[in-house]
This record gives structure tokens, sequence and C-alpha cells, in this order.
């Protein structure tokens, strides 16, 4: 099913190995291990901006819980409502589910990927000269061989704690197991401690930013209860995976800094948006009090607009009676300012006429 994945994985472990053999050496087990830490460092440098849009989505969809509570207590009675109502003001505020377990969906496969093609540097049942006359992917005899020979403090990277005797005697040179427990327990534990404090920070920040508290009792708190134990489980899954399964020391290599990428991008992308949301929330603030500030008062008459230099005055419209005549001069002469119509007529000498006759 993953035999897509096989290929680019072998493919860029060995782009690794070639680089780091130039330094170390082809058979070095430090030039294997590093191989496969940059394996991890690459998958993660592809995936930043996916956990970007996940720690995006997840921090939207904290925001909407309160209205996703309202959306399902309203249409409790008609499912496809409420799925409807909830995808509407999903997509509203940009929350999408897929993005979220999109970092999962690809790591996975890569990691089950990689302990397959781990797996096959040494085939069960076959000696250590024919595993080494036969390639793994894009890896050709000659690297299969190195890979065998290789040592990462006198434990093989392909082999693991509980490894049949037969298995690592076929690595060429005599292996005992306690050479394989000093190197992976160590390993083991590292990458529990790695699981357990990024877990953790998962959680802590879940509950920073955590709105609605789920009644007991639902489904949602169960959840929550759930959650609550991850930073637990996940540790005890790698140390049961280590101990009694077939994790070998180099997927333990994986897990370990796979985690500690983990760790140091939760704090420095948390931050970032920390600030983030700080700055938008202040920029909220200041448009509101600016809104306020230029809003009339109750009771407050507008402010009259002021005219601007240069522009002409805006004449008044046509009075009643002659005043209109009189304030602008046209038809006789200007009365004194304060004079009204009557008072003028009355100054008239008795018996004058119009048009001056007398």
């Amino acid at each position: 099913m993953l035999n897509f994945l096989y290929y680019p994985v072998s493919a860029v472990m060995w782009f690794w190995h070639q680089a780091f053999a130039l330094v170390l050496g082809p058979s070095s087990g430090f030039a294997w291990a590093l191989s496969v830490v940059f394996l991890v460092l690459t998958l993660r440098a592809v995936m930043i901006k996916p956990f970007l849009s996940q720690v995006r989505s997840g921090r939207r969809m904290r925001v909407i819980a309160p209205q996703l509570a309202e959306i399902r207590k309203r249409h409790a009675g008609d499912k496809q409502k409420m799925a409807e109502e909830t995808q509407k003001l999903q997509k509203e505020h940009g929350v999408s589910m897929m993005g979220g377990c999109l970092p999962l969906l690809i790591q996975m496969p890569v990691f089950l990927a990689l302990l397959h093609v781990l797996r096959y540097f040494n085939r069960p049942g076959l000696t250590f000269e024919q595993n080494a006359a036969i390639g793994n992917y894009v890896f050709g005899p000659d690297e299969v061989r190195s890979f065998l020979e290789a040592r990462l403090f006198g434990a093989p990277l392909s082999s693991w704690v509980r490894m049949p005797q037969s298995l690592l005697d076929s690595f060429g040179t005599h292996v005992d197991r306690w050479e394989v427990i000093v190197v992976a327990v160590p390993l083991m534990l590292l990458a529990a401690v790695a699981t357990h404090i990024t877990a953790r920070n998962s959680q802590r920040q879940q509950l920073a930013t955590q709105t609605v508290v789920p009644e007991p009792g639902t489904q949602a708190a169960q959840m929550a209860g759930f959650m609550k134990l991850t930073p637990w489980i996940f540790p005890l899954g790698v140390i049961l995976g280590g101990l009694f399964f077939t994790f070998p020391i180099a997927i333990l290599l994986y897990w370990l800094t796979n985690n500690c990428w983990t760790m140091v991008q939760q704090h420095l992308v948390h931050k970032a948006m920390d600030r983030e949301d700080e700055q938008l929330a202040e920029q909220r603030a200041a448009a509101a009090v600016t809104a306020a500030d230029s809003a009339p008062r109750p009771g407050s008459r507008p402010a009259t607009p002021t005219r601007k230099p240069g522009a002409k005055p805006v004449q008044a419209g046509p009075r009643r009676g002659g005043q209109a005549q009189a304030s602008s001069g046209v038809g006789g002469p200007r009365r004194p300012a304060g004079t009204s119509g009557k008072a003028a007529a009355g100054r008239r000498k008795p018996g004058a006429r119009k048009g001056g006759r007398h």
C-alpha cells in the first residue's frame, strides 16, 4: 500500500548519507544516523506550512466554539441542518478540518515507509553476504553492505532490543544483545520524554484558549478526558514499541528527532501567533476608540461645514417682498442697514411720485 513512498524515503536518506559519508566515511554509524536525522528535518521543513495552517485552524475553531455550541443546541433534532450550519460557520472563519489532520496524515506513512526500508537492509532468513548482495530500493549492494557494517556505539542501526540472535549474528560481526540495549534504552527514554513534553505543550495551548467547558457526560467531555491522558499514553507507546516490538534503533532516533523538532516549533510558532493576536486586539481597540471619538455626542448639533479659502459665498434665495432688491441694490438705492421697508416709506416726501416728477 505504501510502495510509492519507499523510493522517495530511501532517496532522501541516500542523499544525506552520501553528503555525510564524504566527511565521516561510508561505513560510519554516525553518517547513517545523521542521514536518518536529516530525513526527519527534511520532512518537517516541507511540512512547516501545513503545521501553521493546523495551528491557525485550531485557534479559529476555539474562537467560534460558543457559536458551534449554539448551533448544536438550536438544531439538536436536525442533524443535516446542524452539519450545514457548522460547515457554513467554519468556512466563514477559515477553519479547515482537513488542515488540522494533514501533518499527521503525512508523517505516519513516512514513518511506516522508513520502518520498512530499515528492516529490508537485513532481511530475515538470509546471511550477511546474501543481504549485502541485494539492493534496497535506491540503495545499491555497496550501500547495503555499508549499512550492515555501520555501528552506533557498537549497535547496528536496524537492530532492536528483542531481535533474534540469529539476525544479530547476520550483521557480519558478532553483536551482543547488551550492546543493543545500551544504545536502544537511552534513546527510548529520551524519545518518551520528548513525546511527553510535546503532548503537554499541545494540551496546555488547548486549555489556554478554551472558551467553552464541555458538559459532564457528553461526548465532548469524554474527548476532553481522553486528551488529558495523551501526554502519558503516547510516551508509553514509545517504550512498549522499543521493548516488545520491532522498533529499530534508527526508528527510535527518528522518533526522538521528530519530537525535538516539534518542541522547538511549538514554542516559536505559538509565541509568534500570540504576538499576532495581541497586535490584532490592539488594532481593534484603537479602531473602536477612534470610532467612539468621531461619533457625535447625544443631543449635540452636527458641526457646520467650514468654507474653503477662495470659495465663493453661497447666495441666499429671493426673500419676500422687496427685501431681495434692497439687499442686492438692484432697482433703487440701498437703504441703511437695520431699517425696515415701512420706515423707509415714511421718510419719503409728501406728494412724491414715482418716476421723479414734482
